[in-house]
């Protein structure tokens, strides 16, 4: 439906243009006031959710890591061609930092918990990648200022760092820079829904000015089909046309059209050469029912703030996640480490027996069957010590990946890392604290959650467009005009000519003579004016797209309340879980404690029966296999006590508070001084693992003379 009503006068009021918008915008508050009562309606909020997410950090909001903010366009002064300049993001740095090198000592890496915490906030690539991910949310945001579409943030995990283990509440799924998809997945990229109606709705006013000019200079030659005047003539026509566009967040479109043209020609019949037409025409047009309104044409603003906000929750999240992973590298570092003093051990004592047993038999109180067994229980503790060897290099390696940027300095590569803590069993107050107080600060300080529930906004904000979506179009638009003309009669003009086409005027009176500045003149004294109001409605008879649209919305926001109360139930698993699990692990250690000192009374026992001749070699060696077997026992029970507490830690988004990690600094990588963790003691006295790397042990083998083969 097209309807129009329109004015071209030269003397009309300017009241009654006023009036005729003022009934026009009467009309559309009926029609407004007759849409289903379903379609403007709010958004109800889901039951039992908090009105606001409100992080329990004090962390700010908004961390920038470049210091650059994206979010703010570059104005023209005091460079004019600042806005249509690239803006250049520095190269990202590959060089380890000093940090590492210091911990180099006597060719090995002295590697306390809190310095690979302090190394991975400065260097791991998955806490870097997400880290530029808070700018690429700025730069939507300075998008949806304009009312342009989101281009979606990444918000997932970035997961490309090997070792440890993953979080127990944690998506799944592919995204940009190596990321999974998160449950609060910013915007429309590819880490939320797969072709989701997220910024469903009438596409939101271009707030950005644009200013269009056409300029043509036009010399032709235009062949004559009469035998009147000559056969070719020339003609000389220049264009000076230029446009004015802006939209407001209110659904208002405002458009200034000025053109102009000058004209001159060779042709006898035209009276005047040369002809200056100047045109300007102001367009005012209001939606009144699809796209009407603030809350739809700045919805895509408050989502992009929400998106922005769910970036920084997802670093919160990066950083716990990989704190959490570097610490299972850690301990499982410790668990190699000591697997190879242990085996270091079995291989000693071994090793001392099968020498025992040969000094036995050369006086002739041993047979030579114990001594073969000793031998090959030599062999098996070399073997186990090797395999155990080249599980700590690979271990060592890992550990490397996780906390530098580059493992092509001989200096970092090749050195074996020495780790100088082990946790203590001192009980955590987290095990003495009822699981509701645990799953309740859980739920407060889980950026999860919090990004659960600005999903949910963002769904509230889609809903919204949705329905507005559904309704027809209807336009008012008031407009004003006026056309200019002007020249100087042609060289061919003469009286005569004028006379026979029954012309009153002569060459010297013709009415519209005068240079370009009256020809502008007449564009405001209403000579010429064209003005008016016009009504533009278009009614979809079914309406099917928006009716489909709108439906899908509602069903993915159904999906997101689900999904986040499904959160909660996982949270309170989670945390009950962990926290058994760390009352079993203490247990754990207390009981494998227990067992190694028994069976290293027993070794020691069984030993002094043998000297006495009270006992054989196989029960030595048997036993030494028990003690071996209850050392893994010991080592294993502690790791598993190191990486359960750190979990439990993740799980309620308390390390950064425990460890003094200030998000600020670990968001732009000035984090300087190794944090701060509790529940640790310092590495026991003991022997320290000699271990040449694989490099070293080839350049040995190289170096050692290889025995000559008999000559014949």
């Amino acid at each position: 439906m097209h309807l129009s009503v329109s004015q071209n006068c030269s003397g009309c009021k300017s009241q009654t243009l006023l009036a005729r918008l003022t009934s026009a915008v009467a009309i559309a508050a009926l029609l407004i006031g007759s849409v289903p009562a379903g379609a403007q309606q709010a958004v109800p909020a889901a039951p039992g959710l908090p009105p606001e997410p409100v992080p329990n950090y004090t962390q700010p909001l908004y961390l920038r890591p470049t210091g650059h903010d994206f979010s703010k366009a570059r104005g023209y002064f005091p460079n004019l061609v600042a806005p249509y300049s690239p803006i250049t993001v520095p190269p990202p740095n590959f060089a380890n930092p000093m940090q590492l090198s210091d911990l180099v000592k006597n060719g090995k890496i002295y590697l306390s918990l809190g310095d690979a915490v302090l190394l991975a906030l400065q260097n791991n690539y998955d806490i870097a990648i997400q880290r530029l991910n808070l700018d690429i949310a700025d730069t939507d945001l300075l998008r949806s200022r304009a009312g342009s579409a989101l281009l979606g943030v990444p918000s997932g995990l970035v997961t490309g760092t090997q070792g440890g283990t993953s979080s127990a509440v944690s998506a799944v799924g592919g995204g940009p820079g190596g990321t999974s998809a998160a449950s609060g997945g910013a915007g429309a990229g590819s880490s939320g829904l797969l072709l989701s109606t997220n910024g469903a709705g009438p596409a939101p006013e271009n707030m950005d000015p644009l200013l269009s000019g056409t300029i043509e200079l036009n010399h032709e030659y235009v062949p004559e089909a009469t035998v009147f005047g000559p056969p070719v003539f020339n003609q000389n026509t220049n264009t000076y046309n230029f446009n004015y566009a802006q939209g407001f967040a209110t659904g208002t479109q405002l458009q200034v059209v000025f053109q102009n043209s000058r004209q001159t020609t060779g042709n006898f019949f035209d009276i005047y050469s040369p002809v200056l037409q100047s045109t300007f025409t102001t367009t005012l047009t209001q939606h009144l029912l699809q796209g009407f309104g603030w809350g739809i044409n700045r919805r895509f603003i408050v989502q992009a703030k929400n998106d922005r906000r769910i970036s920084d929750s997802a670093f919160r999240y990066q950083l716990l996640y990989t704190i959490n992973q570097v610490e299972n590298i850690y301990w499982s570092l410790v668990s190699e480490y000591e697997e190879v003093q242990s085996k270091q051990r079995a291989l000693a004592q071994s090793t001392a027996l099968e020498k025992d047993n040969e000094k036995q038999l050369q006086i002739g109180t041993m047979a030579p069957l114990d001594v073969v067994n000793a031998k090959s229980e030599v062999a098996t503790d070399q073997q186990a010590l090797i395999q155990e060897e080249n599980d700590l290099e690979y271990q060592q390696l890992l550990m490397k990946q996780a906390i530098a940027r580059n493992l092509d300095d001989p200096a970092v590569a090749n050195a074996p890392i020495v780790p100088t803590d082990r946790v203590s069993l001192a009980e955590t107050p987290e095990e003495h604290t009822s699981v509701d107080q645990l799953v309740h600060e859980a739920d407060a300080n889980s950026p999860l959650v919090e990004q659960a529930i600005l999903t949910l906004r963002n769904d509230e904000i889609t809903l919204k467009g949705a329905r507005n979506g559904l309704l027809p179009t209807l336009d008012v638009s008031a407009f004003y005009g006026a056309t200019g003309l002007g020249g100087k009669a042609s060289p061919f003009c003469t009286d005569q000519i004028l006379k026979q086409f029954g012309s009153q005027y002569t060459c010297a009176t013709l009415p519209l003579t005068g240079g370009y500045g009256s020809t502008l003149n007449k564009l405001v004294n209403s000579s010429a004016s064209n003005k008016g109001i016009e009504f533009t409605m278009n009614i979809p008879i079914r309406n099917r797209p928006a009716q489909a649209e709108q439906a899908r919305s509602e069903i993915e926001y159904r999906q997101e309340e689900m999904r986040l109360q499904q959160l909660y139930m996982q949270i309170r698993m989670n945390v009950t879980s962990e926290q058994y699990a760390l009352t079993n692990d203490r247990a754990a250690v207390r009981s494998a404690e227990a067992t190694e000192q028994y069976d290293q009374q027993s070794l020691n026992a069984e030993v002094k029966k043998l000297h006495l001749g009270a006992s054989t070699t196989a029960n030595v060696l048997q036993q030494e296999r028990t003690l071996a077997g209850a050392d893994a026992q010991l080592i294993a029970a502690r790791a598993r006590y190191a990486t359960d507490r750190s979990a439990l830690e993740e799980t309620l988004a308390t390390t950064l508070d425990r460890y003094g990690i200030s998000i600020a600094s670990a968001a732009t990588g000035s984090v300087q001084t190794a944090p701060t963790i509790p529940g640790l003691e310092p590495e026991p006295a003991g022997q320290e693992v000699n271990q040449p790397t694989q490099k070293q042990e080839l350049k040995q083998q190289e170096q050692t003379p290889q025995p000559q083969a008999p000559q014949s």
